[in-house]
């Protein structure tokens, strides 16, 4: 299992391939890169991403470890990134490895749902017409209730 918020960017092809490389007996990886969208109709300069160090790593720790446990996982990985970011910039990246597809895409999907929601990032919008925050949405916690 390995936790990384970094501000620096990440190769996704690289990051893949040694997840796989370090999974040897699973049958299934799953992968999920998240980009940072132009949520701004096509106004977004940059995005700022704030965390609080040590705080951070210890919340994506947590959830990670509950996957492992509720799911058979061999592995997974959490990347996720902070500071300034341009549309399309890779922001985060979740990979899982099991023996079976079932379980990794499950947990997979449960660690995107609580990165998108729980995870303690604050995000900034600098667009050509202003700044603001970027507001929690209903389908992201709604998706937080099947698990």
């Amino acid at each position: 299992m390995r936790i990384s918020v970094q501000s620096g960017a990440f190769d996704m092809g690289a990051e893949a391939n040694a997840f796989a490389s370090a999974c040897p007996g699973a049958g299934a990886i799953v992968t999920f890169t998240g980009l940072t969208r132009d949520s701004a109709a096509g106004d977004l300069e940059v995005m700022e991403i704030e965390h609080y160090p040590g705080m951070t790593e210890r919340a994506l720790t947590t959830i990670a470890e509950q996957a492992m446990s509720r799911w058979s996982l061999a592995n997974c990985l959490i990347i996720h990134r902070h500071g300034r970011l341009a549309p399309t910039d890779p922001i985060m990246m979740v990979a899982t490895a099991s023996r079976h597809r079932a379980d990794a895409f499950a947990a997979a999907e449960y660690l995107m749902d609580y990165l998108k929601s729980r995870a303690p990032f604050w995000k900034k919008e600098i667009t050509k017409s202003g700044t603001g925050w970027v507001a929690a949405r209903d389908e992201d916690e709604a998706a937080l209730k099947r698990w």
